[in-house]
C-alpha cells in the first residue's frame, strides 16, 4: 500500500492532482484546500490513503494526518463514499468540522456538495461518539476520544447565542475559547459576554 507520496506537482484538476515522483506520475484525489497548496512544479508531499478495489486502485491525498483521519472517520459513515469525503473536508477544515459534529451542527455539513439534511444528521449522529473532542471545560483533548458534550452553563450559553443567530458550530467554538480562558467555574453570563467578543469581528 502507498501511504505517502513525495514528488513535483505535475498537474491538477478540480478534485485531483498528478504527483511526479521519479518520472512516475500519481493520480490522487484530494479535496480543494488540499490541492490549493499544490501548484504545478512545485515540490508536494502528501500522506495517502489507498483504496484497492477489483475494477480499481485509487489514491486520496491529503496535507497532514487531521485531514486524513477525518477522511477515515468519514468514510464510516453509511452513505459517505470517498468522493463525499472529499466534498466535506473541501467544505470545512479540521477545526470546523470537529466543532460541526460535536455541536451537532447539521447545517454547516450541507455546505458540502452531496449532503443534504439527512446525511448530514446521519455523519453528527454517527460520529458524535467517535472524535476526541476538546472538553469546554477545560480545553484540552480528552483522552478517551470521546466528544465532551457541554452542560449546564457551557450548553446554556451555546443555546444563548445559537438562539442570537450564530451558527452552532460558531456558537460551540466561541463558547469553548471562552471557558477556556475563563476557567471550568465561569458562569453563564460570563461565558455569553465571552463569547461574544470570540464573535466580533
Amino acid at each position: 500500500m502507498i501511504a505517502k507520496l513525495t514528488g513535483l506537482v505535475d498537474q491538477t484538476g478540480a478534485d485531483w492532482a498528478i504527483i511526479d515522483v521519479g518520472g512516475v506520475g500519481y493520480l490522487v484525489f484530494a479535496a480543494s484546500r488540499t490541492l490549493a497548496r499544490l501548484p504545478p512544479g512545485q515540490p508536494a508531499s502528501l500522506l495517502i490513503e489507498t483504496h484497492v478495489r477489483e475494477d480499481h486502485i485509487h489514491l486520496y491525498g491529503f496535507a497532514d494526518a487531521a485531514s486524513r483521519d477525518w477522511f477515515r472517520l468519514l468514510i464510516t459513515v453509511q452513505g459517505v463514499g470517498a468522493r463525499v469525503a472529499l466534498a466535506v473536508q473541501s467544505a470545512l477544515d479540521a477545526d470546523e468540522l470537529l466543532r460541526a459534529v460535536a455541536s451537532q451542527d447539521k447545517a454547516s455539513l450541507t455546505r458540502a456538495s452531496g449532503v443534504g439534511p439527512k446525511l448530514a444528521a446521519r455523519i453528527v449522529a454517527e460520529l458524535k461518539d467517535k472524535v476526541g473532542a476538546l472538553s469546554l471545560a477545560a480545553g484540552i483533548a480528552l483522552a478517551d476520544g470521546a466528544v465532551a458534550a457541554p452542560a449546564g452553563p457551557l450548553a446554556d450559553a451555546i443555546s444563548a447565542l445559537a438562539n442570537l443567530g450564530y451558527r452552532r458550530a460558531e456558537a460551540y467554538g466561541a463558547v469553548a475559547e471562552a471557558a477556556r480562558r475563563l476557567g471550568p467555574e465561569a458562569g453563564i453570563d460570563h461565558l455569553i459576554r465571552a463569547g461574544l467578543k470570540e464573535l466580533s469581528p
